[in-house]
């Protein structure tokens, strides 16, 4: 038997290897991806012309495009390697980030977006198949969360950070000062790339940095629970592809990030427009820093309730949970009577998104494996993120129609409820079988 000091000095090693720098791309990622709400308020629908709608549709192409390649990407990178093709994918997506600064209307702002899904499709998916390389399955939420810290992170810190980058980018190179901070924000992806390439390792046995005992440690340990999966239930890459319990997962995960492509695409929007809601006055650098509160919240949220999950061994209930809450939240968050209560009732809401989602890549990986998982797992993302495509054009035809953000945050909490439902009915149903 292999001592708990290996095991804990394994797992340690890759930890500190892995998360931190993995955790930096995707907050490069997420933030080239959500930058555009930023933009939004502070000149890029004016300078484009662009309606509420117009600029939904904007922010959500994005995962048309998205959606198109997630599959066929992730399998790639099953065949070729994570470094290689993670470092592909960067170089292709900070490109096109970039070239973002020098749009001239809407439609070249649509055709920008929508390149930027293709380039950019695989990169997530493709991370979370990478940590089942490294992380064996019952301690995969905790470090999912670690992970996905980006998100918050990014979100909270990307806020402040995009806020400056446009007040004080403002006519540099003769750019306005969103057009600058896509110029900005687009170059790390690219410089990083070749840090990827020589820094990730792709598979265990080839980590130098780890002693050889625990390699052998860690290769037993996932293949042990490789193996175990495919003995209880063989899942071919065909069935992954076609299967209910697969496409039920992908709905689930529709309706959790439902919610947080709302907020993150409209956030900043919603409190500009406190503005003449309730009297107030902010500054570019403010709304930035009010924008990142609900996101610090759930980053502390996420990291202790996937830990709380893994000691458990209790998922569903740890995905269905915070989607109700959050669900329930969010839909009185503007009929609240001044900012601050309107601001708890959206962190509430961004709790229970980011709580729900290290857990829930938990559950996928509890079935598949292989290539099998490579597909799987892309499929659920790829499906999933086409509320990345409907959460912002749904809730800015929303506002245009009716005037008002909050028949769009309405359908946020049906869609996060409707979520939380669906876990546990995909629960007591595979528990039956």
């Amino acid at each position: 038997m292999v001592s708990t000091d290996v095991s804990s000095a394994t797992l340690r090693k890759v930890t500190i290897r892995l998360m931190p720098y993995l955790g930096l791309l995707y907050f490069i990622n997420y933030l080239d991806r959500v930058n555009i709400g930023f933009a939004a308020p502070s000149g890029l629908k004016t300078d484009l012309g662009l309606t509420e709608t117009a600029f939904g549709f904007a922010s959500g192409v994005f995962f048309i495009g998205y959606l198109l390649l997630e599959v066929p990407s992730n399998l790639a990178l099953h065949k070729f390697g994570a470094r290689r093709w993670i470092a592909r994918i960067m170089i292709s997506w900070g490109i096109v980030a970039s070239l973002m600064a020098f749009v001239p209307n809407g439609t070249v702002l649509y055709i920008a977006r929508f390149a930027l899904g293709v380039v950019e499709a695989g990169f997530f998916p493709g991370i979370l198949l990478y940590l089942t390389y490294w992380f064996p399955q019952k301690q995969r939420a905790k470090f999912v969360a670690l992970f996905l810290l980006a998100i918050p992170i990014s979100t909270a810190l990307g806020s402040t950070m995009s806020s400056l980058i446009i007040q004080y980018g403002n006519g540099v190179f003769g750019l306005a000062g969103w057009r600058f901070m896509f110029l900005v924000e687009g170059l790390p992806a690219i410089l990083l790339a070749f840090v990827t390439w020589y820094y990730l390792t792709d598979r265990p046995e080839q980590a130098s940095w780890l002693t050889q005992p625990e390699k052998d440690w860690l290769i037993a340990e996932i293949d042990a629970e490789r193996a175990a999966v495919e003995q209880a239930e063989h899942w071919t890459l065909r069935r992954a592809l076609t299967s209910p319990r697969v496409l039920g997962l992908a709905l689930i995960y529709g309706g959790i990030v439902y919610g947080l492509y709302a907020l993150g695409f409209f956030l900043p929007t919603i409190i500009k427009g406190f503005e003449q809601q309730y009297g107030t006055h902010y500054s570019v650098i403010e709304r930035g820093l009010i924008n990142a509160i609900p996101y610090v919240f759930g980053a502390i949220v996420m990291v202790l309730w996937s830990r709380h999950g893994d000691r458990t061994g209790e998922r569903s209930w740890h995905v269905a949970l915070p989607a109700l809450v959050g669900g329930l939240a969010i839909p009185v968050a503007l009929y609240l009577g001044n900012p601050f209560a309107a601001m708890v009732a959206v962190t509430v809401c961004a709790v229970g998104v980011l709580a729900a989602l290290p857990t829930f890549w938990a559950l996928p990986g509890s079935f598949l494996s292989g290539a099998a998982a490579a597909g799987g797992i892309a499929l659920i993302n790829s499906i999933g993120n086409m509320s990345g495509f409907a959460a912002p054009y749904v809730t800015g035809w929303l506002k245009d129609v009716t005037g008002t953000q909050r028949a769009g945050l309405w359908v946020v909490g049906f869609c996060m409820v409707g979520s939380a439902l669906g876990v546990l009915i995909l629960r007591r149903r595979t528990a039956a079988r």
